[in-house]
C-alpha cells in the first residue's frame, strides 16, 4: 500500500461503485467487524473511513482499536452508520465525525444502535430493509410538506420502532399502518407517491460526506 493509502469500510449505506464514482483512490472493504481497523493500520492505511460495521451477529468495531489507530497517527473519519456511532463516542479522542446522523447521536437526539441498523445481502451488501433513521427523516419531510400531520407521523414512527430492524421497511410499515387504520388507503398512496419522488436516504447522504472528507484529507497529505 502507498504511504497515504485510504480505506473505506462500507456496503449497505454506500456501494463500492458509488464510492468509485466519487473517487477511485479509496480501497473499499466490507462492513467492519472487530479487528478490521487494527488490520487496516497494520496493512499501512493512513486514512480510514468508517461508514458501515457489523452490529449484532459478530463483534462490533471496538473503541480501543479506533483510539489506538488515532494514537498511531492514522486519521479515522466516521459517519452514516457504525461510523456515526463511534465518532459520536470518540471525537474527543481524535476521531472525526461528519454528517447529520453523527451530529444527532452526538447531541443525544438519537441513542439506539438500531436507528442505523439494516439487513443486507451478504454477497452484494445491498440493503434489504430500511433503517429507522431514514424513516424518521422521511416522516419529518412528509410533515413539512403537509402530506401527513404530526399525529400520524408520531404514530407511524412508533410503529416503525416496534418492527424488528431486520424486517423494518416502509412497505411493511405502511401495510401494517393501513391495517390498523393509522392511515387510510388514500393516505398510504399519498405517502408512497411522495417517497417515490423524493430522496430520504439520509444514511447514503452522510456516507458520501465520509468519502468526500477522506478524499479531502488525502489531497492534503499528498
Amino acid at each position: 500500500m502507498a504511504k497515504h493509502d485510504c480505506i473505506i469500510f462500507t456496503g449497505p449505506s454506500l456501494s463500492w461503485s458509488e464510492v468509485a464514482s466519487i473517487d477511485k483512490r479509496p480501497r473499499c472493504c466490507a462492513p467492519a467487524v472487530r479487528g478490521d481497523i487494527s488490520g487496516a493500520v497494520e496493512a499501512g492505511a493512513r486514512l480510514i473511513g468508517l461508514i458501515d460495521g457489523v452490529f449484532y451477529n459478530r463483534a462490533a468495531v471496538s473503541h480501543r482499536e479506533i483510539m489506538d489507530a488515532v494514537r498511531s497517527g492514522v486519521t479515522v473519519v466516521g459517519g452514516s452508520s457504525m461510523g456515526a456511532l463511534r465518532a459520536s463516542e470518540l471525537d474527543g479522542f481524535g476521531m472525526i465525525g461528519v454528517g447529520k446522523i453523527y451530529a444527532c447521536f452526538k447531541q443525544g437526539l438519537l441513542e439506539a444502535d438500531d436507528e442505523v441498523a439494516v439487513a443486507y445481502n451478504p454477497v452484494t451488501f445491498a440493503p434489504v430493509s430500511d433503517p429507522l433513521v431514514n424513516i424518521r427523516f422521511a416522516l419529518h419531510s412528509l410533515v413539512q410538506t403537509g402530506v401527513v400531520d404530526t399525529g400520524t407521523s408520531d404514530a407511524l414512527l412508533g410503529l416503525a420502532r416496534s418492527i424488528f430492524y431486520l424486517e423494518r421497511s416502509f412497505p411493511l410499515l405502511l401495510s401494517i399502518a393501513e391495517q390498523r387504520a393509522l392511515v387510510t388507503k388514500q393516505g398510504r398512496i399519498a405517502i408512497e407517491t411522495f417517497l417515490a419522488a423524493h430522496d430520504y436516504d439520509l444514511k447514503k447522504r452522510d456516507a458520501k460526506l465520509v468519502v468526500q472528507a477522506v478524499i479531502k484529507l488525502d489531497n492534503q497529505l499528498r
